[in-house]
């Protein structure tokens, strides 16, 4: 199995993840190969005819070609995980798939904004008024996810599943952003469960090794 796609890149990061946590092991169980920015590969005809996005990450497998990020997930997790990060009765499945869907379509929606426009874009081409509200925005959205991990550990009930891999590299940005870029930025809410639960992942083994 190959993974194309750069260490640094959220969307590598959630399917570098859930290889860790499956013991899956870099240069062992599967190959990857940095793509993406300044590592280019992405824009070659031959990424192109694997993923015509230009997109990471992109997973290869024989002749089996997959992406699309959090599908790449649910596919490793649904072949390797046996059940252990992905639900197999259908209710289970369909929950932590609509976190994840969540994520992609709402969450990192709002705050990439906040993101790309700190992270990404030179001092003077910054909208300021545009990455404030990004990241208030992505705030809000957080608070209905506070007040759910107060009664429960994880965002699906009592066990670590995709949805949380998923979902807390987006607050481990947005987190990011909180303490790099306090001065520019509104003093986010106090959300002590979803803060305790964003350092509960970051102590596990499989995230220190994927993304730490």
């Amino acid at each position: 199995m190959k993974i194309y796609g750069r260490r640094s890149s959220i969307n590598v990061q959630k399917v570098t993840w859930c290889l860790a946590e499956l013991e899956l092991i870099e240069g062992h169980d599967y190959q990857r190969i940095d793509a993406g920015l300044d590592f280019g590969v992405n824009n070659t005809p031959e990424y192109l005819k694997l993923n015509p996005n230009g997109l990471v990450p992109t997973l290869v497998e024989d002749d089996f070609v997959l992406w699309e990020s959090n599908t790449i997930v649910r596919y490793i997790a649904s072949t390797r995980g046996d059940g252990v990060l992905l639900p197999a009765d259908p209710k289970g499945r369909a929950d932590c798939e609509r976190w994840m869907d969540w994520q992609s379509a709402t969450l990192w929606t709002t705050l990439r904004v906040s993101f790309l426009g700190l992270t990404r874009t030179p001092e003077p081409q910054r909208n300021y008024e545009a990455i404030k509200k990004s990241h208030q925005e992505a705030s809000r959205l957080l608070t209905f996810v506070d007040e759910l991990l107060s009664r429960q550990a994880y965002l699906t009930g009592p066990d670590f599943t995709v949805a949380d891999i998923a979902v807390g590299l987006a607050v481990h940005r947005w987190k990011g952003l909180s303490d790099a870029y306090a001065q520019v930025l509104a003093e986010p809410p106090v959300l002590p469960s979803l803060l305790a639960w964003h350092r509960k992942l970051t102590e596990r083994p499989a995230f220190k090794s994927a993304v730490a």
